[in-house]
């Protein structure tokens, strides 16, 4: 069974101290699954700060972005190698909102996901579609584009190292629900991409999270389905006893499994 997995996406999010005061009482949370990795994912300019805070827990660390260079005349941007300098584990890579706003492309992503790998990064690599692109019937076809282009020239092994999360762009902030039979039949697609683009045990082994606001009101509807390993948490991950139902819905679901 793949272990399932709970990931806060911080995003530009909070003020230093309300960080400081979330990741004590993360701390100091007796967590009581040790099946389900928990992963919160700071800004940039926290992750020394949150690191040195949860050194000696089970917590794992991500990074919302970084460039696929390794050094260079860059400004502003974040390099693997300085990541792996810190001990992050993981990295988000193409987050809708980088698509959108910083018109990442699928190239860039892939390009991306390599770099990451090359320095022992976990890249939680993000796809979905936008409501327009939905309503048109090209969901599907859409976001295995988005995935054959972020498996592109990726091996086996580099392949099962890989989280995946769909994001609905159009179920983010909006009140709009992607229901999680819709969310499964997405996901049920992606790994069928996977298995085609690699190998059966890839398709098996790769964790894929569910990502659309979720909440702890919304997100046992999505985590029932085995096809889905965890979520992708945006607001609600800045929220410590709503942060915490949404790991234990996760921590209930692999005790039944």
């Amino acid at each position: 069974m793949r272990k399932k997995i709970i990931i806060g996406n911080w995003k530009m999010n909070p003020g230093l101290t309300d960080a400081q005061d979330l990741v004590f009482k993360l701390k100091n949370y007796a967590f009581k699954n040790k099946q389900v990795d928990v992963c919160v994912c700071p800004p940039s300019a926290y992750l020394v700060t949150i690191m040195n805070i949860l050194k000696d827990t089970s917590i794992l660390i991500g990074a919302q972005n970084m460039f696929y260079k390794e050094e260079g005349a860059f400004t502003g941007e974040t390099s693997p190698k300085m990541l792996r300098d810190l001990n992050v584990g993981m990295v988000i890579i193409g987050h809708s909102e980088r698509r959108q706003f910083f018109h990442e492309t699928d190239q860039d992503i892939n390009l991306k996901i390599k770099s990451a790998l090359k320095f022992g990064l976990v890249p939680i690599v993000c796809v979905g579609e936008d409501l327009q692109t939905r309503e048109k019937g090209n969901a599907e076809s859409w976001v295995k584009g988005q995935v054959e282009a972020a498996l592109k020239d990726l091996n086996q092994n580099d392949i099962e190292k890989l989280i995946l999360a769909y994001e609905p762009i159009w179920a983010i902030g909006t009140g709009k629900v992607c229901s999680g039979e819709d969310a499964n039949k997405i996901i049920e697609m992606i790994r069928a991409t996977i298995k085609a683009h690699s190998s059966e045990s890839s398709s098996n082994n790769v964790r894929i999270l569910y990502g659309g606001s979720v909440k702890s009101d919304n997100f046992n509807d999505h985590i029932k389905f085995e096809n889905i390993d965890g979520g992708l948490v945006g607001g609600a991950s800045l929220n410590f006893e709503e942060f915490i139902k949404i790991i234990n819905l996760a921590n209930n679901v692999h005790a039944l499994h």
